[in-house]
């Protein structure tokens, strides 16, 4: 996507992904039309219509973006010289600071996913799968070398810790008692200790 700027400074994709991202938070996706987006981006509807075919294509983006930064950073975790048990700790509390580093886009997407056209969900869901497939292959490769248990299933293990992730937008508030990093430590070394032969 080009980065294009009209002039007030940040790249016009970035600013019209900004005011979605809050106005979508702030008072819900079916309730946000294109015009308050565009007027609160400061842009044209040409100008979002030029970069996003739809709302729809924000919504998407909203999501995407973050799990984007989440695939590259597990690819980094996992293809690491270091023992699995190590690499998937540090994937596990990777993806917990990074959702809650983007809490609003997670709220979003989780509270208006069915809002997507058939083709986006689908794709969505193709994306997520990928990221799981491979957070959930440092759990198979653990296994079978026996450093992990077998007892459970690595589906239902990747399962239980998402389950945990995916609910962090409807707890988790900023200045609370733990920080994004005590949080993804906690729930790491949960994973952890269910996976202990």
């Amino acid at each position: 996507m080009p980065s294009t700027t009209d002039g007030a400074g940040a790249p016009v994709p970035q600013r019209l992904l900004a005011a979605a991202t809050r106005l979508f938070a702030e008072q819900g996706y079916d309730r946000t039309s294109v015009q308050e987006i565009v007027e609160a981006a400061g842009v044209t509807k040409g100008a979002l219509y030029h970069y996003f075919g739809s709302k729809d294509d924000l919504l998407h983006e909203v999501y995407a973006r973050v799990l984007r930064v989440q695939m590259e950073r597990l690819e980094v975790f996992a293809g690491a010289d270091e023992p699995v048990e190590k690499r998937l700790r540090a994937a596990a509390a990777d993806v917990v600071v990074t959702t809650i580093d983007n809490l609003d886009d997670a709220s979003i997407f989780f509270r208006s996913m069915h809002h997507l056209s058939p083709e986006k969900n689908k794709q969505v869901r193709a994306e997520r799968r990928r990221y799981h497939e491979r957070f959930r292959a440092l759990v198979e490769e653990g296994q079978r070398e026996g450093v992990f248990s077998t007892a459970t299933p690595a589906d239902l293990v990747v399962d239980y810790h998402f389950g945990s992730v995916h609910h962090l937008s409807t707890w988790y508030r900023p200045g609370g008692p733990l920080s994004p990093q005590e949080v993804a430590d906690h729930l790491a070394d949960l994973l952890l200790r269910a996976l202990r032969p």
